[in-house]
C-alpha cells in the first residue's frame, strides 16, 4: 500500500492493519496534522507558562475576561440519540475481549478508552480501531486461550463514546512531514474517518470524551477539528457530541467557557476525579503545606474542595442544558473474599448514592459486575426520567476559594500511604510497558490516572519534607528507594522483571524535576 505523500507509517503492518491505514484514511490524518498540530503546541507552550506563573507564586481564578460567557444565557446542544439516558457508563480499554464485555454489559455508555485505560503500542493504537469498528459492524467476536468465546449480545448495547489521548502526547508510528502526530488526532481522525457514517447508519453518531484540557482555548481547539473533519467528510455540524473531563484544576475555573467552546457539539461534562487530584498536586507542588494531600486513600469526594468541584460540576452543566457525569467506582469485586466485597460494595453504594442525590445524571464504573448497583441507585432517584437536566442547583455557589482550599482536606502522611503510592506505581508501570494500561491492584482497577496520583504524591512528600504520622520518619529518597525494593520483593517474579519500571518510577517520582505526565517518558521506552 503507498501512503500518501508527506507521510510515512513506521509501524509493523500486521493482518488486517491496511483496513485501518488506508491511504484515503492517512491523508485525513495529514490534513488535521498540518491543519491543527501549530496550535497544538502553541497552547503545550502556554500550559507551560501558565505552570511557570504558579511555581513563582501566582493562582488560579474564574477569568474577568469571560465573565459575560459565565453570566449570559445560553444553552448548549439537546443531547444526542444514544445520550440522552446515561445512567451507568463502564469504562475500559478497546481489546476485544473488554469491547464485547463492556458492549454487553447493560450499562447505557461505554467510554471505548484509547487514554489512560489504554497504552499507546501501536499494536493497541491500531486493534482498537479494528475492534470498534468490528463492534459497530456486529462482526466482533473473541476466544479466549482458555476457549472461552465471546461474542456481541442481540439487542441493546452500549454506546459508544470514544476518548482519545490527550494533547500532550505523541505518535510516533505515524510521521507527517517528518515530525510525529498528535496522538489525539490520530484516534480521533481514524474513528471519525471509518466510523462516523457507520455510527449515523445505526442511528448513533461519532461521540467522544475530551481529556486532560487545561483551558477554553483548548476546547475550541477541539471544536475547530470537529467541524473541520464534519466539513470534508461531508457529515452535518453538530453531529459529533462531546463529554469533557473536568480533570485539570485550571479548567475547573472554566467549566462555563469548555462548555460554550463546545456547544454545538457539547454532551457535557465529567468529575474526572482521579486526574483531578494529580492536577492539584502537579500545579501548585512547590507551595508547600497550603496544597499538601494526604494518604491518597484519605482524599474522598466530600472533602471540601472536592465537594466544591462536583457541586460547580453539576450547577454548572445544568443550568447550560449539559449532562453531568460523576466519577469512577475502581473497585474490582473479589471471587475469593466476600467480606471485601461487602465492604467495598457499600463504599461504591455510597457514593453513588451521593452523586444521584446531587444531580448528577450518571457516573462511572470500571468492571461490569457495578453496573447493577450503580444502576439501581440511579434508577431509585431518576424513576422513568432519563436524566436530572431539570435540576439546576440554582442554590450553588462556590468560589474561587473553595475550589483552592486544599488545606482542609483531613487526613495523614502514612507509611502504609508511601508504600500503597509506591507499590502502585511500579506495578502499573510495569503492565503499562508490557502493553497494559488497566490493571487490577490491591482490588481496585488502576489505570494511568492512579498512577500520576501515586508518583506525584511520593513526589510532592519528599519535596516537601513530609515526616510519616505513623513512623516519625522523614520522606527521602533513601527511604523512597528502601520500599521500592521491600515492595517489589513481595510481588510475582524476579526483582529484575520490574527493573525498567523501579527505574521509571524514581525518574518521575524523586527526580528535582517533576515530569509533566509519566507516559511521556514511558512512552519513549515503548517499541
Amino acid at each position: 500500500m503507498t501512503n500518501p505523500d508527506g507521510v510515512e507509517v513506521t509501524g509493523v503492518r500486521h493482518p488486517r492493519y491496511d483496513e485501518i491505514l488506508t491511504p484515503d484514511a492517512l491523508a485525513f490524518l495529514a490534513e488535521l496534522h498540518r491543519a491543527f498540530d501549530p496550535r497544538r503546541r502553541e497552547l503545550l507552550a502556554r500550559r507551560r507558562r501558565r505552570d511557570a506563573e504558579l511555581a513563582d507564586g501566582g493562582t488560579l481564578d474564574f477569568l474577568p475576561e469571560s465573565r459575560e460567557v459565565r453570566e449570559s444565557a445560553w444553552r448548549v446542544a439537546d443531547p444526542a440519540p444514544g445520550l440522552v439516558d446515561r445512567r451507568v457508563e463502564i469504562t475500559g480499554p478497546t481489546d476485544a475481549k473488554m469491547t464485547i464485555n463492556a458492549l454487553n454489559s447493560g450499562a447505557k455508555v461505554w467510554l471505548a478508552d484509547l487514554e489512560d485505560a489504554n497504552t499507546p503500542l501501536w499494536e493497541n493504537v491500531v486493534s482498537g480501531q479494528l475492534n470498534l469498528r468490528d463492534a459497530i459492524d456486529g462482526k466482533l467476536e473473541f476466544t479466549s486461550p482458555e476457549g472461552r468465546r465471546y461474542a456481541l449480545h442481540d439487542g441493546d448495547l452500549a454506546t459508544i463514546v470514544v476518548r482519545p489521548r490527550g494533547w500532550h502526547l505523541a505518535e510516533k508510528h505515524i510521521l507527517v512531514d517528518g515530525e510525529r502526530t498528535a496522538g489525539s488526532l490520530v484516534d480521533f481522525g481514524l474513528y471519525f474517518f471509518h466510523c462516523a457514517r457507520r455510527q449515523l447508519d445505526r442511528g448513533a453518531g461519532p461521540y467522544f470524551y475530551l481529556p486532560k484540557m487545561e483551558s477554553h482555548l483548548e476546547a475550541r481547539l477541539w471544536n475547530d477539528v470537529f467541524v473541520h473533519a464534519q466539513d470534508r467528510l461531508g457529515i452535518p455540524r453538530g453531529t459529533i457530541r462531546a463529554t469533557v473531563l473536568i480533570e485539570t484544576f485550571p479548567a475547573a475555573f472554566e467549566m462555563d467557557e469548555i462548555l460554550y467552546e463546545l456547544r454545538e457539539h457539547s454532551a457535557g461534562l465529567n468529575a474526572g476525579r482521579w486526574d483531578y487530584m494529580f492536577s492539584v498536586i502537579k500545579k501548585f507542588r512547590t507551595r508547600g503545606a497550603d496544597f499538601l494531600l494526604p494518604d491518597r486513600n484519605a482524599v474522598t469526594m466530600t472533602v471540601p474542595f472536592m465537594r466544591a468541584y462536583t457541586e460547580l460540576l453539576v450547577r454548572t452543566c445544568h443550568r447550560r442544558g449539559a449532562h453531568a457525569i460523576g466519577g469512577m467506582a475502581a473497585f474490582i469485586p473479589s471471587r475469593r473474599d466476600p467480606r471485601v466485597n461487602e465492604t467495598a460494595l457499600a463504599k461504591v453504594r455510597d457514593d453513588k448514592t451521593r452523586e444521584a442525590g446531587d444531580g448528577f445524571d450518571g457516573s462511572w464504573v470500571a468492571h461490569p459486575d457495578l453496573v447493577p448497583l450503580c444502576r439501581e441507585v440511579f434508577d431509585q432517584v431518576l424513576g422513568d426520567r432519563p436524566n436530572q437536566l431539570d435540576r439546576t442547583r440554582d442554590e450553588v455557589r462556590v468560589t474561587a476559594a473553595e475550589l483552592l482550599d486544599v488545606r482542609s482536606t483531613p487526613g495523614g502522611h502514612t507509611e502504609t500511604g508511601l508504600r500503597n503510592a509506591v507499590s502502585v506505581g511500579v506495578q502499573y508501570l510495569a503492565a503499562w510497558l508490557r502493553g497494559t494500561g488497566a490493571v487490577a491492584i490491591f482490588n481496585l482497577m488502576e489505570d494511568a490516572a492512579t498512577a500520576e496520583i501515586s508518583r506525584s504524591q511520593v513526589w510532592q512528600w519528599l519535596h516537601n519534607d513530609v515526616t510519616l504520622d505513623d513512623t516519625g520518619d522523614r520522606v527521602t529518597r533513601d527511604l523512597v528507594e528502601r520500599i521500592a525494593d521491600e515492595e517489589i520483593g513481595k510481588l510475582p517474579g524476579a526483582p529484575g522483571d520490574y527493573a525498567t519500571a523501579r527505574a521509571l518510577f524514581m525518574e518521575v517520582a524523586v527526580a528535582d524535576d517533576f515530569a509533566d505526565f509519566l507516559t511521556v517518558p514511558a512512552y519513549e521506552r515503548m517499541p
